[in-house]
């Protein structure tokens, strides 16, 4: 952040305390002994959990450092990173490669204090959509819709699509993951260049609201197991007024679940976003603009504490390349818009060159009151979202 920025915020990314080493265990606040620990979390693709040397590397960095959570892929885009021993799942569960020892490194993670988080993707399901062809997204005409990929996608009004998902967090939950992490709650873009997208049994219901139901219906379904259902949402979310074209919209999201991760990637947002010329280069304005208006719409609606918890781009997009110094001030803006949380986004889960950004300590670090920030105005109509940097199908991914 430039130190124009910094003057008129009272603070910066500069402001956080070093990551100095830990002066004894009882100062680092690990899950197994305080639940209500801040969340700060690391995304581990498909192959991260079947490779046992990375797997033991980013447990040693979490033991490390600040960070005490994994958000795992148990299903991806290119379906399971399981076996699972229901038919349901058998029939949908994809030709990719899986973890066969899930479990036991889910159990080695909480020995460890770090909160096993399970991310599911919901819509965007090509095997799915492929294994049950009355359960996807049509054209007009009653043949299947495809995306710009050549995709088809699950129709998210279909009941069925939802108990598979449903099934897919039953799962997890049995194999030890204390939080069910749904991404890809979101209709497929509806570009001109696309034929028009059908849903069959959408019966009227608007996008935002059958999003909500899904969510809604697997809150309660986790709850019963004491398991927080929690949703990935476009970084845009957190300030357009109204619902996107995909569906997601910040207050009937936000009212649905237990803890929302808008992907606020400051390489995402347009030029002259919040009056930003170039948001790339500039995380702290970018992140603290949106999670500011998160907070105040939160607010807005009755729903307080930890119930933000953002993603942040530990990746490269355009100029500067992004390294500790930006980890570092994307950290400092959270915790300046009044939340405790985050959660690094690598597309092939490298994070060496971001450690020095980790700090030894877990500790409180947002602002109470938050810093306040002057936010530009939102134009009315936001553009396309972007999608985040996509996983590797293979395993190249891994260094």
């Amino acid at each position: 952040m430039d130190s124009v920025a910094a003057s008129q915020v009272g603070t910066g990314p500069d402001s956080q305390a070093s990551a100095g080493p830990a002066t004894g265990s009882a100062e680092v606040l690990r899950l197994q002994r305080d639940a209500n620990a801040p969340i700060r979390g690391l995304y581990l693709n498909r192959f991260s959990v079947q490779s046992a040397p990375k797997l033991k590397k980013l447990i040693a960095l979490a033991d490390s450092t600040e960070i005490n959570a994994f958000v795992v892929d148990i299903k991806d885009e290119f379906g399971l990173n399981f076996v699972s021993s229901d038919p349901m799942l058998q029939k949908n569960a994809g030709t990719m490669t899986k973890a066969v020892n899930l479990k036991a490194w889910v159990d080695s993670m909480r020995a460890h204090g770090i909160l096993p988080i399970a991310r599911i993707v919901v819509f965007k399901d090509s095997v799915a959509a492929r294994m049950n062809p009355t359960h996807t997204i049509r054209k007009a005409d009653g043949s299947p819709w495809r995306d710009r990929e050549g995709l088809t996608w699950v129709n998210p009004y279909s009941n069925e699509i939802w108990e598979y998902n449903f099934r897919v967090g039953d799962e997890a939950i049995k194999m030890g993951f204390g939080e069910i992490q749904f991404d890809y709650i979101r209709f497929p873009e509806p570009y001109k260049s696309l034929p028009q997208q059908v849903f069959p049994g959408s019966n009227n219901r608007a996008k935002p609201q059958v999003l909500a139901e899904f969510l809604s219906a697997a809150r309660a379904r986790y709850a019963r197991s004491g398991i927080r259902t929690t949703a990935d949402i476009f970084g845009l979310v957190t300030t357009v007024n109204g619902a996107l074209e995909v569906g997601q919209q910040w207050e009937p999201i936000a009212k649905a679940t237990d803890v929302v991760l808008p992907m606020v990637y400051p390489s995402h947002y347009p030029r002259g976003s919040f009056g930003i010329a170039r948001p790339n280069a500039e995380p702290y304005r970018i992140i603290h603009a949106a999670i500011s208006r998160a907070r105040e719409r939160n607010e807005a609606i009755g729903v307080t504490g930890e119930h933000v918890r953002p993603w942040l781009q530990a990746f490269s997009l355009g100029q500067p390349k992004y390294g500790p110094e930006q980890i570092r001030a994307q950290k400092q803006a959270v915790y300046d818009a009044g939340y405790d949380g985050w959660v690094l986004w690598h597309p092939g889960s490298n994070y060496d060159i971001f450690a020095p950004a980790l700090e030894r300590t877990l500790v409180s670090r947002k602002k109470v009151p938050p810093v306040p920030v002057n936010r530009a105005p939102v134009p009315a109509r936001a553009p396309a979202p972007v999608s985040r940097p996509a996983v590797s199908s293979t395993p190249a991914a891994l260094p």
